[in-house]
C-alpha cells in the first residue's frame, strides 16, 4: 500500500487539504459542529493481523467506538463511523462515505503487526501544516494517554501512500496502536483499561485539534 505518487497528485492533494482546511485555519475553534469520520481498520471478511489470540478488526472496532462515545459525552461534535459492526467494508467505501458526508476530519485506526514495538502514526505525504497539526495533536494524546498505563515506545510521526490517506478529502491521520505480534504488546491490547486510554487519547487529541 505504500508507494511513491506523482508530484502533481500531490500538488493538487495539497492544495485541496489547504482549501478545505482554510476556514478553520485562522482560529482554533470551528463555526459548526465538527464532523469526525472514525475508521475502525479491517472488518468482515478482513481480519486483519492476526496473532496471540488477538484479532486487529476487533480492537481497532473497541477503540473506535470508545473514542465516538468519550467524544459525543465531552463536546459538541457530530461522529460517523466506516462501520460499528464486524462488517466488511472497501477502502474505497470508506473514503467514498466520510468524502460525501462532509467530514472535517478523518481518523483511521489500526493495529501494527511486523515484530516492532509501540505506537506511530502516519499522514500522506506532502500534505500541508493542518494535516500535519492532525497528525502532531493525535499523536502526542494518544501516546501520552497510552503511557499512563505503561512505557511505550514511539515510533515517530510517518507518511505513507495509504488509500485512506490520499483519498480522503480533508485532513486525515491513520494510527497504528501497538504491535499485535508482540508478546509484551499484545498482553497490554488485552487489557480493557489500556484500549479504554488509547481511545481517551484519540478523542482528546481529536477535541484539542479541533480547539474543542
Amino acid at each position: 500500500m505504500i508507494g511513491n505518487p506523482g508530484a502533481r497528485r500531490r500538488t493538487l492533494l495539497a492544495a485541496a487539504v489547504g482549501l478545505a482546511a482554510a476556514p478553520f485555519a485562522a482560529s482554533p475553534a470551528f463555526a459548526a459542529v465538527p464532523k469526525v469520520y472514525l475508521d475502525p481498520g479491517h472488518g468482515g471478511t478482513d481480519a486483519g493481523a492476526v496473532a496471540n489470540g488477538l484479532q486487529e478488526k476487533t480492537l481497532t472496532l473497541n477503540i473506535a467506538l470508545q473514542t465516538r462515545d468519550i467524544l459525543k459525552a465531552s463536546w459538541n461534535v457530530d461522529v460517523r463511523m466506516s462501520r460499528t459492526t464486524d462488517i466488511t467494508r472497501s477502502l474505497a467505501y470508506r473514503t467514498d462515505d466520510a468524502n460525501a458526508w462532509g467530514a472535517t476530519i478523518f481518523v483511521s485506526i489500526h493495529i501494527n503487526a511486523g515484530g516492532g514495538t509501540g505506537f506511530e502514526s502516519y499522514r500522506y505525504p506532502g500534505v500541508g501544516a493542518t494535516t500535519q497539526r492532525l497528525q502532531s495533536t493525535v499523536h502526542s494524546n494518544v501516546l501520552a494517554q497510552m503511557r499512563t498505563i505503561s512505557a511505550i515506545t514511539d515510533r515517530g510521526l510517518k507518511s505513507a501512500d495509504l488509500h485512506v490517506l490520499r483519498e480522503s478529502a480533508m485532513p486525515a491521520v491513520l494510527t497504528e496502536n501497538l504491535f499485535i505480534d508482540t508478546v509484551a504488546n499484545a498482553n497490554l491490547l488485552k487489557r480493557a483499561d489500556f484500549i479504554t486510554a488509547t481511545a481517551r487519547g484519540h478523542a482528546q487529541g481529536i477535541a484539542a485539534f479541533l480547539g474543542l
